[in-house]
């Protein structure tokens, strides 16, 4: 599927829209909304599907993102239980949005499905950022359709993921990765998530990533707030946003 972003820096807001020609960016389909806001040391991206009402409280919250403050990990709440029998975040916001309801069937609170990572670059100083991941996905046989029409939904397993280092490019004197030309403004906020294999997983290790990994999710710039985001399954558009806002941020330790 392939998206982009549209940043307004005045009221730190994002939205999203589903591309609807073969163009880097077009008018595009909205899907959904994220506000940044500060609460004490922690930054939280609201997610919502209405882009005027982008509220914890609206009836349109799908989740949100929440980071540390440094700004270099993550954890993703979905509005909705992910399998029957999870149990939702303890925290004072969920307990305060806990009680109101999406749907009579459905209970609206916050449920923990994803964690983020950015680790130290390779060169301390400068150089690439390292990324890890670890979200509730069904698995590659499975299908979030087939999912959603299950009466008993069980819990579906993590799926890690793993940026895909860039290469020194000699004559251009930079990190570059193969976008395929969905991306074309150098940034530190550009990246390619793969799936992890379980005996690669290390991010320490700059030669685990391999050329054939089949690329998740790519993110990148094309304008000065612009920004293209394509993904497939297991992902979700919503897993995917809140995995490319999360590049927005200041990471202190990772710049």
């Amino acid at each position: 599927m392939q998206c982009f972003i549209k940043r307004n820096k005045k009221n730190s807001t994002f939205y999203l829209y589903l591309g609807l020609t073969t163009a880097t960016v077009d008018k595009g389909k909205f899907l959904m909304a994220a506000r940044r806001v500060r609460r004490g040391p922690h930054t939280e991206y609201i997610i919502s599907l209405d882009a005027e009402d982008v509220s914890q409280g609206s009836n349109a919250y799908l989740g949100k993102l929440r980071s540390d403050f440094w700004g270099t990990n993550f954890k993703v709440y979905d509005s909705k239980a992910p399998y029957d029998g999870a149990k939702a975040s303890s925290s004072r916001s969920s307990r305060r949005f806990g009680s109101r309801r999406i749907s009579p069937q459905v209970s609206s609170g916050n449920y923990e499905v994803g964690q983020l990572s950015y680790k130290y670059n390779l060169l301390k100083s400068r150089g690439p950022r390292r990324m890890y991941c670890a979200l509730e996905c069904p698995s590659t046989q499975e299908t979030w359709e087939n999912l959603l029409k299950s009466k008993f939904r069980k819990s579906m397993g993590t799926t890690v993921l793993r940026n895909k280092a860039p290469r020194w490019h000699e004559h251009l004197q930079c990190w570059c990765l193969n976008f395929h030309g969905r991306v074309t403004v150098a940034s530190v906020k550009n990246f390619q998530l793969a799936a992890a294999p379980a005996a690669a997983a290390d991010l320490n290790d700059p030669t685990s990533s391999k050329d054939e990994e089949t690329v998740l999710l790519q993110f990148g710039k094309v304008d000065d707030d612009v920004f293209t985001m394509d993904y497939r399954q297991p992902l979700s558009a919503f897993q995917a946003f809140a995995i490319s806002l999360s590049s927005f941020g200041t990471k202190l330790a990772c710049e």
